[in-house]
């Protein structure tokens, strides 16, 4: 029984989402009929006809979710399934079943996209463990949707002059996306020769990063997990300490794929990114969703902030801009004020971080970031909440540690007054009774 086009254009929208089956023999039919009603599919979606037919009826109607056809009459299956994927939309399941019993049929179908190949003849036992596997296949490619995703943030940081603080921040808001945000972060210091990042976590950098960018061919994800050291489950650091009489020049192609590597790999990629490194490789800024620009309160840095905000317009337009004053002083230790360097730049500053000593110290003396050793320092506090706006990301609410307690302490005190408090209101409520 063939049905008209029309009726499958007819068909109502919500069956995009179920099941159409071509099939060749009655028999086969009959099968697939029954398995579609036991699932509460229409079985009337089940038509007899080949894979031609499936080729005609999809030219001019939706692909459902599932679709069986039928091989049978095919004189060269392959062929025809590349038709058919012409007219198919991306993301259906496409089932085959046909008479030829033949391995390798059914692995070039298979690296062709079906989803499975039965050999007739079907029964529902077949036709319902078909349809299982496909329904499994279909609800974890839903899940690794990687429109459903949200894209890797790429945040280079970078400092306008020696000393102003960058890797301390780089480091700083890497281990807060990793450990408050819970985004599996990837920290890249290309500061190859007296880089800082392994060593904020007492750790030591290795050679990854040198072997990396000498060896292009060898970039990819299983070379990066092993020459990146773990800081934590959520945070992974590459970094080098080059000897310093070794002019080490970093190659273009691969500083380029090792940046692409960790940006497929990982939630978040922060690069602690030297400014000689960002005028020598402006391309490695042009693949960033975000640039922080690390400044403090000196005429040099407010010269040399507006000549790195040009580049970073030239090579990123698309990336989002956040200035940073960092080890601000009290006024009357401030080179140029903030109002004048603002003007200066014609640029708001995003971020304000308060010059102090005793954290700053501290943190390097114990070999830990600053937001991890004095979360409660106003410097911390400050790096954290800038953290989750770059990110794009809210804070999440710490839960009371002592509300469970608090709750057992009431709780018996309230049940031992409830008596007394309903004992009172009992003595002193009228009688009705009374005169």
């Amino acid at each position: 029984m063939n049905a008209p086009v029309s009726a499958f254009k007819a068909a109502d929208a919500d069956d995009r989402g179920t099941f159409s089956g071509f099939v060749v023999d009655a028999a086969t039919v009959e099968t697939v009929r029954q398995v579609a009603t036991e699932l509460g599919w229409p079985p009337e979606r089940v038509e007899q006809g080949g894979l031609s037919r499936a080729i005609e009826m999809l030219g001019v109607g939706d692909a459902p979710d599932f679709l069986l056809i039928d091989l049978s009459e095919s004189i060269d299956p392959i062929l025809e399934i590349n038709r058919l994927a012409e007219v198919c939309e991306p993301g259906t399941i496409v089932i085959a079943v046909g008479e030829t019993n033949d391995v390798q049929l059914y692995r070039d179908l298979i690296a062709s996209g079906l989803q499975d190949y039965l050999v007739k003849p079907i029964t529902t036992e077949m036709m319902r463990e078909a349809i299982l596997t496909a329904e499994m296949a279909l609800a974890q490619a839903e899940q690794e949707d990687p429109s459903q995703t949200a894209p890797t943030r790429a945040i280079g940081v970078v400092g306008i002059r020696g000393g102003v603080g960058a890797s301390t921040i780089a480091t700083s808001m890497a281990w807060v996306t990793a450990q408050t945000f819970n985004k599996k972060t990837a920290l890249l210091d290309l500061d190859i020769h007296f880089g800082t990042g392994a060593l904020t976590f007492d750790m030591e950098p290795g050679r990854g990063l040198c072997d990396a960018l000498d060896n292009p061919g060898r970039i990819d994800s299983l070379f990066i997990e092993r020459a990146m050291i773990k800081a934590d489950k959520n945070l992974s650091v590459l970094g080098a300490e080059a000897p310093v009489n070794d002019l080490f020049i970093a190659n273009q192609e691969a500083l380029s794929h090792l940046e692409d590597e960790l940006i497929d790999g990982f939630e978040a990629v922060f690069l602690d990114l030297p400014r000689m490194m960002a005028t020598q490789f402006p391309f490695v800024i042009s693949k960033l969703t975000d640039v922080v620009l690390v400044s403090d309160l000196t005429l040099a840095a407010t010269r040399d902030c507006i000549r790195m905000m040009t580049l970073v317009k030239q090579a990123a337009p698309q990336a989002k801009l956040h200035i940073v004053l960092n080890k601000v002083p009290v006024a009357a230790m401030q080179e140029i004020s903030v109002k004048d360097f603002e003007t200066s730049i014609e640029h708001k500053a995003d971020f304000t971080i308060a010059n102090d000593c005793k954290s700053f110290v501290e943190a390097a003396k114990r070999a830990k970031p600053l937001v991890q050793l004095t979360p409660n320092a106003k410097p911390s506090i400050a790096l954290t909440d800038m953290t989750g706006v770059v990110i794009g990301e809210k804070k999440p609410k710490k839960a009371n540690p002592f509300a469970d307690l608090l709750g057992k302490l009431k709780k018996p005190e309230n049940e031992e007054k409830a008596p007394k408090a309903e004992k009172a209101k009992k003595a002193n409520k009228p009688d009705k009774g009374g005169v």
